[in-house]
């Protein structure tokens, strides 16, 4: 079983040190699109993480575990392909973000039906 808080709170620590080299390690290295890029993933990476630290609060529920999972899968594909996409300039791995975002979708979409079944 999967302790879904602590993941949460890993997830959450690197998007904070993410966030912080972005600022300073970053700044004035990179271009401001890459910047920009950069940003986004951090942005999205903190939100989805905040939401699986959510999820994890939630009472036990069938259909959570998904949830969490979709969250996190959202997490790599879209953030991390941004944050690789930002720093190396590689556009190829650009194709690889839209399935993180539908990731994302699955997440929120999933936790609504689960949420509605009650």
């Amino acid at each position: 079983m999967t302790n879904w808080t602590a993941v949460a709170a890993i997830l959450l620590a690197l998007a904070v040190g993410l966030g912080a080299f972005g600022a300073h390690g970053l700044r004035g290295r990179i271009d401001e699109y890459s910047m920009g890029v950069y940003e986004r993933a951090v942005m999205y990476h903190f939100f989805h993480a905040l939401g699986l630290l959510a999820v994890s609060m939630m009472p036990a529920r069938s259909g959570l575990t998904w949830v969490a999972w979709l969250l996190v899968a959202g997490i790599v594909l879209f953030s991390g392909s941004l944050y690789v996409l930002a720093i190396t300039g590689v556009r190829t791995l650009g194709a690889i973000t839209p399935f993180g975002g539908v990731a994302f979708i699955a997440a929120w979409v999933t936790l609504a039906v689960i949420s509605l079944r009650r």
